[in-house]
């Protein structure tokens, strides 16, 4: 049935039926409908970080970026779902257009540029949803922060002190996002000895709140595919040497693999994700997970379009998947086998 659904969705421009999708996802949810329509979700807990998550596979960040959705979602087989990115201050993001579909390869280019409506907006949505005034714990939910685009670099990690200090009773994990390809400068934060100081001073705020008794919430570094094995050695490194709780591999990719069918849509500007990108971004996870010496677990991220993709996945190291562009073009339908099938 979905593919019929998505056949019609997407005769629409991709970010308006994006924004319509989750409203009618919404609606859905609180009507009912949507728990009639869908398979009840797995049960398969896996213990990762100190949480015990329903099951192994989660949303990525970017779908919900402003916290609006969380009990629609949860109702679509996701063992934990990942919110943002959200900044400090509100911002409109890129320019429109700015989200672009490639069907024949099954992948997304979107250059949104952290549009959000601030870390407040966000915590309101958070605080009305069921999953958190019920029973948090049915819906493990981390939330991802990032810096405005007018904050300069030198003074990043304001941001994201400033959205830690907020969000931190309300996540399950925190992620920092220091990868997205559409804001200027932030891959810049993932190198050398300012990833370092970044990283040390987010552990310190870590522990400043967790010794005010608001428990320990971990912290997670995203990162982009886009690295050489040098940069991803250097990043494991200082990852270890800072204590950091875990790591996602990986965000959205610069590169256009030669293999794309969709040549006009792929000179778009902006971050590739989807099939096209489940190689690349495979191959820093087992990078990253040899550099690692398994001291720290990595979530994966990254042109998951089928089971077997994800336990791919699963058998390179990670010990949690994440999907994104896979829900766009398969439905809850493949959280669900994903969930099932992994061992």
């Amino acid at each position: 049935m979905y593919s019929l659904i998505r056949r019609f969705l997407f005769l629409f421009d991709a970010e308006m039926i994006h924004v319509f999708s989750l409203k009618m996802l919404s609606f859905a949810s609180s009507t009912g409908i949507l728990r009639l329509l869908l398979k009840k979700r797995v049960i398969a807990p896996v213990t990762v970080m100190g949480i015990e998550f329903p099951n192994a596979v989660g949303l990525a960040a970017g779908l919900d970026k402003n916290a609006g959705h969380i009990d629609a979602l949860a109702q679509c087989g996701f063992g934990f779902i990942e919110v943002g990115t959200v900044t400090p201050l509100a911002q409109p993001g890129n320019d429109k257009p700015r989200l672009f579909r490639l069907p024949a390869d099954q992948a997304i280019i979107n250059r949104m540029g952290f549009n959000n409506n601030g870390v407040s907006s966000l915590l309101a949505n958070i605080q009305k949803s069921d999953c958190f005034r019920k029973n948090k714990r049915q819906c493990i939910l981390g939330i991802n922060i990032g810096k405005n685009k007018n904050t300069p670099l030198a003074n990043a990690v304001d941001d994201y002190l400033c959205c830690m200090q907020q969000v931190y009773d309300y996540a399950d994990y925190i992620t920092i996002n220091i990868s997205s390809p559409n804001t200027p400068g932030l891959r810049e934060l993932q190198h050398g000895e300012g990833l370092s100081t970044l990283l040390r001073q987010l552990k310190n705020k870590q522990t400043e709140l967790s010794g005010q008794n608001r428990g320990y919430v971990p912290l997670v570094v995203k990162i982009a595919p886009d690295l050489n094995d040098a940069e991803i050695n250097d990043i494991a490194e200082r990852l270890l040497a800072e204590k950091i709780d875990g790591v996602i591999a990986t965000n959205t990719s610069n590169t256009r693999p030669a293999s794309l069918k969709c040549k006009d849509v792929a000179a778009e500007e902006g971050g590739l994700s989807g099939l096209p990108v489940f190689d690349i971004s495979t191959y820093v996870l087992k990078q990253l997970v040899t550099a690692l010496h398994g001291k720290i677990p990595v979530i994966a991220a990254g042109g998951i379009l089928s089971p077997r993709l994800a336990q791919e996945k699963i058998n390179a190291g990670a010990s949690l998947v994440q999907i994104y562009t896979g829900f766009i073009y398969s439905g809850p339908d493949l959280i669900h086998e994903c969930a099932k099938n992994i061992d």
